[in-house]
């Protein structure tokens, strides 16, 4: 048996499959070595009966996580889940390279990713290459659910979202101003609480200030990320990943067509891809 799991810092998708078929698969908290220690890690594991009830049978575990950027955090998460999963191998890459294989496989292309976080780079057909990219939520993220968070939340508080969303907003999250600046600012793991209003743009697609968020959003990413990486690899397919991106790809082929852009392929949960590639 193998397992395949794909995190952002939000979700951790896994899907476990034996002869060649797939058997069981479910999501648990995100798996992210720089957010999450190795105790909060196996407390996860240890509530999730699919993977409890599979653990001892499964033989190789390919995790491609958030934070898993450098060989200390890759070796951490090595070994927490080494912890849990007594009789696999483990081996452990960044989101980055997960993102990369499950859109292009062994081929070259670009890939973007939008989803809790967001991150672009060009793939060799073997690595991604380096950038400076993948900042975080606090310097980066452009595009991605945290970033449609901020605007929203900064939006609700300076009184500049129309009276139905302002309503609705209210009633769904009870929030005000002093209660959103010390969720930010005091709790922690902040980006995922920024991550949470995804739903209200998913329940609100069609509103037009919701549309223009999600816009400013996607040119802002592809005026940061996308062209810059573009003019280093003219010519190159381009491959979107990620929740944000498969949840409004009609908004994102918009802006791609005003910047001139041609998108290939959009992914929305790569775990199926992912799997599907070490099955092959």
């Amino acid at each position: 048996m193998i397992a395949v799991v794909y995190s952002g810092s939000k979700t951790a998708c896994w899907q476990i499959a034996k002869d060649g078929q797939t058997i069981a698969d479910c999501t648990m908290p995100g798996i992210n070595p720089c957010l999450n220690d190795q105790k909060t890690i196996l407390q996860g594991l240890n509530r999730n009966t699919t993977l409890i009830n599979n653990a001892e049978r499964i033989k190789k575990i390919y995790a491609f996580a958030a934070g898993a950027t450098s060989p200390d955090r890759i070796k951490e998460l090595e070994g927490t889940l080494t912890l849990f999963f007594k009789n696999s191998k483990v081996v452990v890459k960044d989101d980055l390279y997960g993102a990369a294989l499950a859109a292009c496989y062994n081929n070259t292309g670009i890939v973007s990713v939008l989803g809790s976080g967001s991150n672009c780079a060009y793939f060799d057909g073997k690595l991604p290459e380096h950038n400076n990219f993948g900042l975080g939520y606090l310097l980066g993220d452009e595009g991605s659910s945290n970033y449609l968070g901020k605007k929203l939340l900064k939006a609700f508080i300076q009184g500049k979202l129309p009276a139905d969303l302002h309503k609705d907003f209210e009633l769904k999250y009870n929030l005000d101003r002093p209660l959103i600046l010390e969720k930010i600012y005091k709790k922690v793991m902040p980006q995922l609480f920024l991550s949470n209003f995804f739903e209200f743009f998913l329940e609100w697609r069609n509103h037009p200030c919701i549309l223009e968020i999600i816009d400013e959003a996607f040119e802002t990413y592809f005026n940061i990320y996308l062209l810059p990486t573009m003019k280093l690899h003219p010519g190159k397919d381009i491959h979107f990943v990620g929740a944000v991106a498969g949840s409004f790809q009609d908004r994102l082929h918009v802006v791609a067509e005003k910047l001139n852009v041609e998108i290939s392929t959009v992914t929305t949960e790569p775990i199926h891809n992912l799997l599907k590639y070490y099955l092959n």
